[in-house]
């Protein structure tokens, strides 16, 4: 979409909102006003009521503005002085608060449309009729602390979506339905994936047996992947001690996002929140040269950060996850190629998994830095380079580096064309400095290496997530936790059953046997409600001929084949990782 359309859509947006409050403040003429923007596909507006929302209150608040559009309302900009808004907004305690943080001299704006008034900066359409009343729709309620604080009052956010046309409302609210069938929290839930448990512990994740069996897919193969292209694999500790957090800089820059030390022998010790520092203990216990670089050294790290527990969800936003970290530690002449390989291991990787519609962006160094700027120039070239000769399409974020290097992110698009930021690959200018790592160089003097972060899938826990909603549960072969179920027809078929299960559990393929009193076709279903790939009926026939009837979880009927062919078939689908075909 064009930037012009997109705020002329913004725009559009934002009136909606000040259309809603209009019509909450007619149904409760007590309710107190927070804040209405605009945002992607929508709006939204929060309020403090006196009683919940139900889906009743949402029809009728639905009514009052179409009401309002038909009547089509001006929408008029005002300036005002501080009393004056003071005064207009009595008894509105959020306004009065956004009113009072407004700094001294600067203007004030209110916007009306018919008896309504909201403190407001602006645009709006001319009028409520540019609203079209069968182009809108209110989605639900959430709660929603005042500010984002936990510990100010919580409101309930009323979410909506408003467009230019009915169709478009439509195509909107037909993929809605699909986001909701894809929704990996549900999905995980019927499919007996993982699961989360708020008295436990909010924003921590449980693997289920089929969870992990996936987890475990991916890790071998990430392992595979990286012992090939040259890289080693270490394990680290949970915590350190505080020096080391120190020294890294964490509690001066990311304090924040740290859990609170615990005490150990009279030390403070902390969760790690980022492997780095332990990578750099490894490197420091001998004399490194500079024919020792490249060091490629990677770990499945679990670490552990603090989110409000307002924006936990799901697998996407957790405290505790495993991420794919690796360090590369070279040369100044090795960077360029480093980067290179890095930026191919990357896209190598999302596609085996999948992703093919990949941007990135290339953020560039910020006001407030540190390293000298011949390294920044060198770091950032080497990273348009490596975009350049990939032919990644890629924008250039100016000053959105992080404050010790220079970056690429990585986006990928999913199914429904929704985009993740994932893979990053973050050059570090500080911590090579702060902790002193050097190398011998082929003069013999001291030099300081050059380090790169690098997570390619970002997390285990949210690229699972993205895993789930990308495939809708129905995971290629290679990745499904279960591959075939065997379903006997009846009980004299369940030796030749037990025979064929048996054959490819040997075979190495992931096999259930439903032995169960259940008929057949609900055998079946079940089978395809758990997006299993292979259902494998056995009646007289195929115990008689070594053959299995194939049903496919999309319903489709294959019919019988010999048991040897389904294993050829099923395993060339596994070796070739498939992501496609059945």
């Amino acid at each position: 979409m064009e930037k012009k359309e997109q705020a002329e859509l913004d725009i559009l947006r934002h009136s909606a909102a000040h259309v809603m409050a209009e019509a909450v403040k007619e149904i409760f003429p007590d309710a107190k006003l927070g804040i209405g923007p605009a945002i992607e596909n929508g709006f939204y507006y929060d309020f403090d009521l006196p009683r919940p929302l139900t889906p009743d209150d949402l029809a009728k608040i639905t009514e009052k503005m179409k009401e309002s559009i038909k009547e089509r309302k001006p929408f008029v900009c005002e300036e005002v002085s501080r009393e004056e808004a003071r005064r207009l907004f009595q008894g509105q305690p959020y306004k009065l608060e956004l009113i009072e943080e407004l700094p001294e001299g600067e203007k004030i704006t209110i916007y009306r449309h018919g008896d309504f008034v909201d403190l407001c900066r602006g645009p709006h359409v001319e009028d409520t009729g540019k609203l079209r009343h069968n182009a809108f729709a209110l989605l639900n309620v959430a709660g929603a602390y005042w500010r984002g604080d936990e510990h100010r009052p919580m409101l309930q956010r009323i979410y909506g979506t408003i467009w230019p046309s009915k169709e478009e409302l439509q195509a909107y609210l037909n993929r809605l339905e699909e986001m909701e069938r894809r929704d990996h929290r549900r999905l995980g839930r019927e499919l007996d994936l993982f699961s989360t448990h708020e008295e436990a512990g909010p924003g921590l994740i449980y693997w289920h047996p089929k969870g992990a069996r996936i987890r475990v897919i991916v890790e071998d193969f990430w392992r595979q992947r990286h012992y090939a292209g040259g890289y080693d694999i270490l394990y680290t500790p949970h915590i350190g001690r505080e020096w080391l957090w120190e020294t890294s800089g964490h509690l001066g820059f990311y304090k924040e996002g740290m859990y609170s030390p615990m005490t150990i022998d009279e030390q403070n010790y902390y969760l790690k929140p980022m492997n780095c520092p332990f990578h750099i203990m490894v490197y420091q216990t001998q004399t490194r040269s500079y024919r020792d670089l490249p060091l490629r050294w990677a770990e499945l790290g679990t670490v552990y950060r603090y989110e409000r527990s307002g924006v936990l969800h799901g697998l996407l936003r957790v405290r505790g996850f495993t991420q794919d970290d690796a360090h590369i530690i070279c040369t100044p002449e090795q960077i360029e190629d480093e980067i290179l390989e890095v930026l191919r291991f990357s896209l190598e990787l999302w596609h085996a998994f999948g992703f093919y519609d990949i941007k990135a962006y290339l953020a560039t160094r910020p006001e407030k830095s540190v390293g000298e700027e011949a390294r920044w120039e060198q770091a950032k070239d080497s990273l348009r380079k490596a975009l350049d000769t990939e032919g990644v399409p890629y924008e250039v974020d100016e000053g959105g580096g992080a404050f010790y290097g220079p970056k690429i992110d990585l986006k990928i698009k999913d199914a429904l064309g929704r985009e993740w930021q994932m893979t990053t690959i973050q050059f570090d200018f500080n911590e090579p400095e702060r902790f002193g790592m050097t190398y011998v160089g082929e003069d013999g003097q001291q030099h300081q290496p050059y380090m790169v972060h690098r997570a390619l899938l970002g997390s285990l826990e949210r690229f699972f997530g993205v895993l789930i909603e990308q495939y809708g549960g129905a995971f290629p072969v290679w990745l499904a936790p279960v591959q075939a179920k065997i379903i006997p027809i009846a009980d004299r078929h369940h030796e030749f059953a037990e025979q064929v299960y048996a054959r490819l559990k040997a075979a190495g393929l992931r096999v259930e046997l439903d032995d169960s009193g259940d008929r057949m076709n609900a055998k079946i279903r079940k089978g395809q409600l758990e997006k299993i790939p292979y259902m494998l009926v056995i009646g007289d026939r195929e115990a008689e001929s070594d053959a299995v009837a194939v049903r496919l979880r999309t319903n489709e009927n294959l019919g019988a084949m010999p048991v040897e062919q389904f294993i050829a078939r099923a395993k060339g689908l596994i070796e070739s990782r498939n992501n496609q075909d059945l």
